[in-house]
């Protein structure tokens, strides 16, 4: 039988994690957390009692289920409309830029931040782009960091590859000829796709928790990833981290979100937004 989590039971849950550990779940989605807290009764067998005693009494057991209830879902070139809006409308401005600097916030498995590199190299912006990248889930910044991924699991998204960077957005008669290899190595027997170093080695990760509406990089960026993340907060917590973006972006930065994320409340104003792409507007502009 399927375990059910109501109003009372989710709040004891946030509760002793915010008590336990350093994780405030209180401005997470309600609906998304009841989800995957029932989820997690039913895979480990327990009770919402027994995981409660279990949080209280080792910490490090409240960090693992941090772990295990975040959303970690990822891949190359996730909604290729949007990277095709970076690189047609947004990324040639960046040519004049002596550096760029990049932040993938809540970076997951990090084929996000691999499908960004290989944008940037075809444009040949890569050699000046600093890349930074972070999330919550420890254990997810290291599968990140090895680039190593399940080949069956991608094979279908290889197509969003092909749809990016084997398209020429000046004439679609032209189309170049980007193999595979230049970026990565396919081990059919193994199921595994490897990113080459040349792009592992360039990332900068970091853990860090968006809730904190916290830069851990220390630095000012040109373009913030965050997709498919705030869609799991409140509105309230949305426009917090939004104002953290924006005072962490340079003028006329951009803020890229999820197919299915938008700004909305008193941050829209100080946004201009072209599809999934929000660039920050000036302050005599807003």
């Amino acid at each position: 039988m399927e375990n059910t989590v109501d109003e009372e039971q989710l709040c004891q849950f946030v509760g002793a994690l915010r008590q336990h550990t350093a994780f405030d779940l209180s401005d997470y989605s309600e609906k998304s957390l009841r989800r995957r807290l029932a989820k997690l009764l039913d895979d480990e067998h327990i009770t919402l009692g027994q995981l409660l005693g279990r949080i209280a009494l080792d910490p490090c057991y409240g960090e693992r289920v941090m772990n295990r209830i975040t959303v970690n879902t990822s891949e190359l070139f996730r909604d290729p409309p949007v990277w095709i809006t970076l690189r047609r409308s947004i990324y040639p401005s960046f040519r004049t830029h002596s550096q760029i600097n990049v932040w993938h916030a809540g970076c997951s498995m990090g084929q996000e931040v691999y499908s960004d590199m290989m944008l940037l190299n075809e444009l040949g912006l890569l050699e000046h782009a600093r890349i930074c990248a972070s999330d919550i889930n420890s254990d997810i910044l290291g599968q990140a960091a090895l680039g190593c991924y399940r080949y069956r699991f991608n094979l279908s998204y290889l197509d969003n590859f092909d749809r990016v960077i084997n398209t020429n957005p000046l004439n679609y008669e032209e189309k170049p000829e980007v193999p595979y290899s230049k970026y990565f190595t396919i081990d059919k027997e193994r199921d595994e796709i490897r990113m080459h170093d040349f792009l592992r080695q360039k990332i900068r990760f970091r853990r860090n928790d968006l809730v904190r509406c916290a830069n851990p990089f220390f630095m000012k960026f040109d373009i913030i990833f965050c997709r498919n993340v705030v869609i799991y907060f409140n509105n309230q917590l949305q426009n917090r981290i939004f104002e953290m973006f924006y005072q962490n972006l340079y003028p006329g930065g951009v803020l890229v979100l999820g197919l299915h994320e938008s700004i909305v409340g008193p941050m829209a104003e100080r946004y201009s937004r072209m599809a999934q792409v929000y660039m920050r507007k000036d302050s005599q502009e807003c």
